[in-house]
């Protein structure tokens, strides 16, 4: 006999369909074709186990079970679910009525019980597409697949609860969650907030011009001045996620496996800080099939790299595609894969390597030769990427003591949406959607500058010692800025607080 189930695959972070074929016939051996790998081809032993637990035989006669299209490698444990669905029908053992109406995707233990899998969205949206009515899935990951509409999601715990539903000996309610009211509620939660924070109002006005336009930031101060604690704040001020960039970001989590099975539908912006040891694949997302990396799970949100310098330079090297093309590509021998990589970078590093400002007058432990040593491990093609300069110093006691709270996230959050809803009315019949996006024939055409304007930026540019480089990212600053205050065109006060911004452009920084 021949029976077939219905389930997917992920490539990347969409999914396809796989339909499992499996034939009971003359012989006596099990067959795997279909491009499986080791995981796939062991599952037989499990499979075997679980159906003898669930009171059912293993046919004792030649099976075959093809996964198609057989062209495509297959991976991964979840098949399991589905195949011995699929011998059991074929065997005669269960009538496959139902089989055609339902993905199914598991992995399954010995004793019949089913374990978790990733990657449940993308292929929950599949399903959605080509019609099946419904998902049966472990139960773990039923709350993550009822974030798709229009799908029942049947939650299951045994293979036996599988055939049983089958069947029809019981009946399981398809499982549902309110994922938006939810959404809703959590989009403006947050465990941090910029009103914790006590001086650095300098610093805070950098980071809220960064977030109103999508600059990149570097922060350059000594240790324990605050880079890391502002940087953290950084997501309580930018405008919460659409349910259509939630969904997004759900999708590659998913994909990722980093998914916790308490939550269905990401609603904050990601916040990724990787460590300084992180390889390049890591970085980028790799593997034999690629699996995203951390800048593809701080997509629609923050990547954070604390002590800029002391990464490698290759892992440096590979964010400069990522950076201007809000996307990357990996490319194996089993084919390419784009993943989405839409952040924003955050970097923070020490002025030296003692970790202390330079100042020739005061005995400083470095020497010029190493300070300028350790400043070159950031490449210019790298800084070129990065809008926005800025020093952070140590916060006076007085300042630190302060009883008075300072502005909250949730004011400088309303300043920032307020000007990204100029960029959008300004940048709707383009891809683009923020300041920071702008190519430079744009920029000519929208931050045009005053005579005056012009005056000083030339001026800031000979006396500061300025590289051209900045001439560009200094206009996107500041027509970010014109946007915060509500006016239409770039002022000379908007040009000249952008030039502040512009720390490590100057010749002779640091000493």
């Amino acid at each position: 006999m021949l029976a077939k189930a219905f389930g997917g695959a992920v490539f990347g972070v969409d999914a396809y369909l796989i339909t499992i074929e499996v034939s009971v016939g003359q012989g006596t051996k099990f067959f795997m074709v279909g491009l499986p790998d080791s995981a796939v081809k062991e599952s037989e032993q499990r499979v075997e186990a679980a159906i003898k637990h669930s009171g059912y035989a293993m046919p004792r006669i030649k099976t075959v079970v093809n996964l198609a299209p057989a062209d495509i490698r297959k991976e991964g444990s979840a098949y399991d679910l589905p195949i011995a669905v699929g011998i059991l029908a074929a065997s005669g053992q269960i009538q496959d009525t139902l089989l055609s109406k339902y993905l199914i995707m598991g992995e399954l233990s010995l004793d019949g019980i089913l374990r978790p899998i990733k990657g449940v969205l993308p292929i929950a949206v599949e399903a959605r597409q080509h019609g099946y009515q419904g998902f049966i899935l472990p139960k773990e990951n039923a709350q993550e697949a009822a974030i798709v509409n229009n799908l029942e999601v049947i939650g299951v715990e045994t293979l036996t609860e599988t055939i049983d539903f089958l069947q029809g000996n019981q009946k399981i309610e398809p499982f549902w969650h309110e994922t938006r009211d939810v959404f809703f509620e959590e989009i403006n939660q947050f465990s941090v907030d910029f009103s914790d924070v006590q001086g650095h109002e300098s610093i805070k006005r950098a980071l809220e011009v960064a977030a109103a336009g999508g600059h990149n930031v570097i922060m350059v101060g000594p240790p324990g001045s605050g880079k890391t604690m502002l940087a953290r704040r950084v997501p309580t001020i930018l405008p919460p996620l659409t349910l259509h960039e939630a969904l997004e970001t759900t999708k590659i989590h998913s994909v990722a496996g980093k998914l916790s099975t308490d939550s269905a539908l990401i609603s904050q912006r990601p916040f990724c800080a990787p460590h300084h040891t992180i390889s390049d694949a890591a970085l980028v997302g790799g593997g034999n099939i690629p699996q995203p990396g951390q800048i593809s799970l701080a997509h629609n949100g923050i990547l954070f790299l604390d002590e800029l310098p002391e990464f490698k330079r290759t892992v440096l090297e590979v964010l400069r595609q990522p950076l201007e093309e809000r996307a990357v590509t990996i490319s194996r021998a089993r084919g390419t894969v784009n993943f989405p990589a839409n952040f924003m970078l955050i970097a923070s590093m020490n002025p030296s390597p003692s970790g202390e400002f330079y100042d020739a007058q005061s005995g400083h432990p470095d020497s010029p030769t190493a300070v300028q040593r350790y400043l070159n491990k950031i490449s210019g093609p790298l800084l070129d990427r990065i809008d926005i300069h800025v020093e952070v110093n140590p916060v006076p006691f007085d300042e630190m003591t302060a009883e008075q709270k300072t502005e909250s996230s949730s004011r400088i959050r309303e300043r920032v949406i307020k000007a990204r809803e100029r960029q959008t009315k300004r940048f709707q019949e383009s891809s683009i959607y923020c300041n920071a996006m702008m190519p430079p024939p744009m920029v000519k055409e929208i931050c045009k500058i005053s005579p005056a304007g012009k005056t000083l930026l030339k001026t800031a540019m000979e006396r500061l010692g300025l590289s051209s480089r900045a001439y560009d990212r200094i206009l996107k600053v500041s027509r970010t800025i014109a946007d915060l205050n509500n006016s239409a065109d770039i002022a000379v006060e908007h040009l000249a607080e952008a030039i502040q911004y512009r720390s490590l452009d100057r010749e002779g920084w640091n000493g």
